[in-house]
């Protein structure tokens, strides 16, 4: 099977779109260069679907790497006959290939391995064929120094068929199959354990069992959670006795005494081998799915996290509330360099709320604040009254901002190089300042694992979540473009072509050598080569360049085009930038280059008529229902407005302008089915929901946005 044509089985795209989407990735292009510039080439595939392409030619070339592997190990023990070494070459199903491998596979010794050593191999065979009347007899003749007894003989050549019917491929295979269908996870709790206080978040899975392949992600990383932790042992298994029935149908073959031993074999064959190395299997697999599947979750929210509304460039002053130790307030300017920071005590034990409102008055005048930045942390709602108590001299737009990770990011080394002379607490008001402003460009400072909109992303594999998450921000920073004159380290890293060193090497040009003045400028950065500038140069944006093409999506490898264009329509490029009459009457096939196709021709009008939009809507303020403080002031039945601020598979929870979030189950989402929770909510989504049970104790609340 060729590449291409394993690809194929996954991806629903053309040969032709394939092997060009490979050869763009091998050259070194980059997913958002590919997706967004090379329409043409690649079909119009989207990001997606290039992932996927990379994903499983990377998948392809690893079971090829191990296939060699394996003949090479097989033919060194001088076993590869050509009928084996055709199986494994022909297989691209890793686990049939790893099946094939077992007889193989040099592992620990086994029971068989000592009875091959003593000689017992050719009794094993006797007994397997199943003819012999009178196996006691042909024992007696294998008994040597090793073997005492025709009991000890006949064990041994039973240890031996036990391991052959573990390499069986059709039993193994069938057996798989049976656990895949078939197999029930089961769980029982630690009965010294029952009591401990951690144990009652877990308290469903004392006695719990269900199909593994119907078992939700979050279920099955919780038990495992739950398992680790010590409180709960379980297992995944299949009916046993129906399971040594099927091996026995297949390989008794009479009613003598070898058959009988065989049986016995069969029995000890899948207690003590394929169970449990079927059972891991199964389990592994439902992992594996629960990864992915919570790993996709977590992906679709940071992406809305990411993608999250901006308030944009706006002086902003920020607080990050606290009782006991005030709140730290700091002022930003337009591009969110700290202008002032100070801490003020307008909440017990202190309440100074009277000087506490004249600074904030006076801070707002003094360095022009359009609008105001509340964390939405401990003592949030109370900060927020007393802001808008404040009779300011002109309109300030007051927002609460979701300050999950800041604290992440104010103890971060980032924070410390931009911000040396200043302790955490005015880090973190900082960075919740600049969330309202840019929450891209604030929340990629800090590890997305930290942002806390996924479900148990801390037990799913960790190598693939990074690998996702990474690719997430990329994909979101590269729809959006950067400032090349404004953007932080951070930032810039995720840029398409750059990454963590030439973001380095960018910020220290723009540092010695003042702003950029165009997007070809980039290339005098040390170490930024033609390749790298050709990914990254349509990602940045340069504002107020002599060239208006630098402030847009428009690649400069198109910029010719677009001059050609102007010249024929006899107009300024400047001139033709938003002017929908003008670009509606461009004939795109006259322009078509072997570089610049239809598509990308297509793009680039698109891009004359809107440059630079950002594809993400404004901020807009919220307010929380003023009576709802704290958890006691909820009552069932109680209608209230709320925001989304995390989605999982069984449902959404919903900030309600209280310290805990409100579960909205799947169920409560909507009248009727609802299968996919995206499809009704979405992040930071503002929504009503009608409050339909609290418990004080446990410190949940149920709600429902069918009213």
């Amino acid at each position: 099977m060729t590449l291409i044509e394993f690809i194929q089985q996954a991806v629903k795209a053309s040969a032709k779109s394939i092997e060009s989407t490979i050869f763009l990735l091998g050259e070194g292009c980059t997913i958002p260069f590919i997706a967004r510039y090379r329409k043409d080439r690649t079909g119009n595939l989207d990001e997606v679907v290039i992932e996927k392409i990379a994903k499983y030619s990377e998948l392809y070339e690893g079971i090829v790497k191990r296939k060699e592997s394996i003949l090479n190990a097989i033919e060194e023990q001088g076993k590869l006959t050509d009928e084996l070494k055709t199986k494994i070459s022909n297989s691209y199903d890793l686990t049939e290939i790893e099946d094939l491998y077992l007889p193989y596979k040099k592992t620990r010794k086994t029971k068989a391995d000592t009875a091959r050593e003593n000689g017992l191999e050719p009794l094993a065979k006797v007994i397997m064929s199943q003819n012999a009347n009178d196996i006691t007899s042909i024992a007696e003749k294998y008994i040597n120094d090793k073997v005492g007894s025709e009991e000890d003989a006949i064990q041994g050549a039973s240890d031996i068929i036990a391991e052959w019917i573990n390499e069986n491929m059709y039993l193994r295979k069938s057996l798989r199959r049976k656990f895949q269908r078939n197999s029930i996870i089961s769980t029982k709790v630690v009965k010294t354990k029952k009591e401990e206080e951690g144990a009652q978040k877990f308290e469903q899975y004392f006695d719990w069992s269900e199909p593994t392949y119907k078992i939700p992600a979050h279920r099955l990383l919780a038990i495992l959670r739950a398992e680790k932790e010590g409180y709960i042992k379980f297992g995944v298994g299949i009916e046993r006795e129906e399971a040594i029935s099927f091996i026995t149908d297949n390989v008794v073959k009479g009613a003598n005494q070898c058959s009988q031993i065989v049986e016995k074999a069969a029995a000890d064959s899948y207690k003590r081998l394929l169970e449990p190395a079927l059972a891991n299997e199964a389990l592994a697999e439902a992992k594996e799915k629960a990864d992915l599947n919570s790993i996709g979750v977590f992906a679709d929210n940071l992406t809305q996290l990411l993608l999250g509304s901006p308030l944009g460039e706006k002086r902003i002053l920020a607080i990050d509330p606290g009782y006991k130790t005030g709140c730290k307030v700091v002022c930003l300017d337009e591009q969110g360099d700290l202008l002032y920071n100070e801490t003020i005590y307008p909440h017990a034990p202190q309440k100074e709320t009277t000087m506490a409102m004249k600074k904030i008055r006076s801070m707002v005048n003094a360095y022009n604040i359009e609008a105001i930045a509340i964390g939405n942390g401990t003592a949030s709602r109370e900060t927020e009254f007393f802001i808008k108590k404040i009779a300011f001299d002109k309109p300030v737009q007051v927002f609460v901002v979701n300050e999950a990770g800041a604290s992440i990011y104010s103890a971060s080394k980032i924070a410390r190089e931009e911000f040396p002379s200043y302790d955490v607490t005015v880090r973190g008001a900082v960075s919740i300042g600049r969330r309202l402003a840019d929450p891209l460009a604030e929340l990629v400072k800090i590890d997305a694992k930290s942002i806390g909109v996924g479900q148990y992303q801390h037990d799913v594999d960790q190598t693939l979540l990074k690998k996702e998450l990474d690719s997430v921000v990329m994909k979101c920073v590269n729809s959006v473009g950067v400032n090349l004159n404004t953007a932080s380290k951070s930032l810039l890293s995720y840029v398409s072509g750059i990454g963590e060193k030439m973001a380095d090497n960018i910020v220290q040009y723009r540092s010695e050598n003042g702003p950029f003045e165009s997007r070809t400028a980039l290339k005098r950065v040390p170490r930024l080569g033609e390749k790298a500038f050709q990914q990254a140069a349509a990602f940045v944006r340069v504002k107020n360049s002599t060239n208006p093409l630098d402030d847009s999506a428009v690649h400069p490898e198109a910029y010719g085009v677009v001059e050609k264009i102007a010249k024929d329509m006899k107009v300024s490029i400047g001139d033709m930038i938003s002017n929908k009459e003008l670009i509606a009457r461009i004939d795109t096939k006259q322009y078509i280059t072997g570089e610049v196709g239809i598509l990308a021709l297509q793009d680039i009008l698109k891009e004359l008529e809107k440059p630079g939009l950002d594809p993400r809507r404004s901020a807009k303020v919220f307010e929380f229902d003023p009576n709802v403080k704290q958890i006691t002031d909820l009552n069932i039945g109680m209608v209230l407005p709320g925001i989304v601020n995390n989605i999982t598979n069984f449902g959404c929870f919903v900030d309600v302008g209280i310290k805990e979030s409100g579960l909205v189950h799947i169920s409560q989402l909507k009248e009727g089915f609802v299968s996919d929770v995206n499809e009704v909510v979405k992040l930071h989504q503002h929504v009503q929901v009608k409050v339909t049970d609290v418990d004080l104790g446990k410190k949940r609340i149920q709600l429902s946005m069918i009213l």
